[in-house]
């Protein structure tokens, strides 16, 4: 099974990822997180002005099958949150890597993201 990885994206091994504009980040979870759920039936995000931490948890992804808990990449605050995706959780496999974001943060330091893995350090991880 071949899945997509975009190059201009980081990914964390708990499978966020995370794309940085500017100071703003966008993240969401990969096509890899996705295959594993299976159909996803909620989403959990934080609020529109939380206060969100690199490494520690920003809300629960549900599937049939498992709750898994979604992780921050970057630490900030939340400016927006893709409220589409709470409403049909399952729309975030048809395109998880553009209109299956979940929310986006305003950075405190951009550099926090550059330990997070790149597009080949996720895909060695998850399919090797």
């Amino acid at each position: 099974m071949s899945l997509e990885y975009p190059q201009d994206l980081r990914y964390l091994d708990t499978h966020e990822y995370v794309r940085l504009e500017g100071e703003i980040a966008t993240i969401g979870i990969t096509a890899f997180a996705v295959d594993q759920l299976g159909d996803i039936v909620f989403l959990e995000l934080p609020e529109i002005g939380d206060a969100v931490t690199k490494g520690e948890k920003i809300g629960t992804i549900e599937s049939v099958k498992a709750v898994e808990d979604l992780n921050s990449p970057v630490t900030g605050t939340v400016i927006e949150r893709n409220e589409e995706m709470i409403e049909s959780p399952e729309q975030i496999a048809e395109d998880p890597y553009g209109e299956g974001w979940f929310i986006k943060v305003r950075v405190n330091d951009p550099s926090e993201i550059d330990d997070a893995l790149t597009a080949q350090e996720y895909s060695a991880e998850v399919e090797g």
